[in-house]
């Protein structure tokens, strides 16, 4: 078997020095355009705006967004701090990130300490995914189906990917044979993203919307379902991308294995369980318009959460940098983070 990249060839976040280039994931597939961020509000501002999504990038970005503000005023560290974590209020790595920024801060780092660690964070999401892979492979037959949901690969992290990083790592070690991805609506992250990312890996990959999942494990034999995670509560359940709790629900009717694949700082030990998990709501008119056009009649009101939560039942097998946990609960997952 051959051993996956050991890097992916796409670098959606680049520290400069003097500022935060981010590869501006909504022009993607078209076009790729980079944004300049010299400030912790352009940096909030990208992360809003989708310019830059997935769990792991957003901590990481929102790291490096701190040590932009405080560069310019050492007194901004709070408010900079309140600003981004105010950004995107579902995914934990964002304060968990914060956070590690501020226990230095209170210690009396500096600026120049800050970005220090930044970069460490940022090297460690790498390091880790590059590990969670592996592990995460382990668990596939050989020549695999699997089916993944939005966009869990380079672009969500600081490089390689959680559950797509599994599914690349895979591939090269031949333990996949097809992948199904989803068009992930309403911001299609699947059709745009998942799939510019398969195709830059010459992976082989098919599209499928979202409501012909459970069609497709009825008729065609899927492995895994493999996902990432924006927040795992202190039980296993798993807030991810509107429309995993659907995927997972199908996946056990059908017999299929359901795996979820984040970092550590993705569990938040002070959530109990899925239902404490503040689930973001964004505006109506990206369900309701298309690229500024209307689909619906004028007036059309609409529900927009972008996140869901899994029960932990459901999940076969969380994959983390420290290990995986079969049939996840709050004992096992208690016992992984103390080791």
């Amino acid at each position: 078997m051959t051993s996956a990249p050991a890097v992916s060839t796409v670098q959606p976040i680049q520290w400069l020095g003097d500022r935060l280039r981010l590869l501006d994931q909504r022009a993607l597939p078209r076009e790729e355009r980079y944004l300049d961020c010299r400030s912790a509000e352009e940096v909030a501002a990208a992360i809003r705006g989708m310019a830059v999504r997935g769990a792991p990038a957003i901590g990481i970005v929102a790291a490096y967004g701190v040590v932009l503000a405080v560069r310019e005023s050492p007194s901004s560290f709070e408010l900079a701090s309140s600003v981004l974590e105010a950004s995107r209020p579902t995914a934990v790595n964002l304060r968990w990130a914060l956070a590690r920024l501020r226990s230095l801060w209170m210690g009396g780092a500096d600026a120049a300490a800050l970005e220090a660690e930044a970069r460490r964070i940022h090297a460690e999401d790498l390091a880790q995914n590059l590990h969670m892979a592996e592990l995460g492979a382990e668990l596939l037959p050989e020549k695999a189906t699997v089916l993944t949901h939005c966009n869990t690969g380079a672009l969500a992290t600081g490089g390689h990917g959680t559950a797509l990083g599994v599914i690349r790592t895979a591939y090269a070690q031949g333990r996949v044979a097809q992948v199904y991805h989803t068009e992930t609506r309403p911001w299609l992250q699947g059709a745009r993203l998942t799939a510019w990312e398969l195709q830059r890996e010459g992976i082989p990959a098919r599209l499928v919307a979202d409501g012909a999942a459970a069609h497709l494990m009825k008729r065609q034999r899927i492995d895994w379902v493999i996902v990432g995670a924006d927040r795992i509560a202190a039980n296993g359940d798993t807030a991810n991308k509107i429309g995993t709790y659907m995927l997972a629900v199908a996946a056990r009717q059908h017999g299929v294995k359901f795996m979820v694949v984040a970092p550590s700082g993705t569990f938040d030990p002070d959530c109990p369980y899925g239902e404490a998990i503040p689930i973001e709501e964004r505006e109506p008119r990206e369900l309701t318009e298309f690229r500024g056009e209307k689909v619906a009649p004028e007036g059309q009101d609409a529900y927009n959460p972008v996140f869901d939560v899994t029960p932990a039942e459901l999940i076969d097998a969380i994959v983390c940098e420290r290990g995986v946990i079969e049939k996840p609960s709050a004992r096992k997952i208690a016992a992984l983070l103390a080791g």
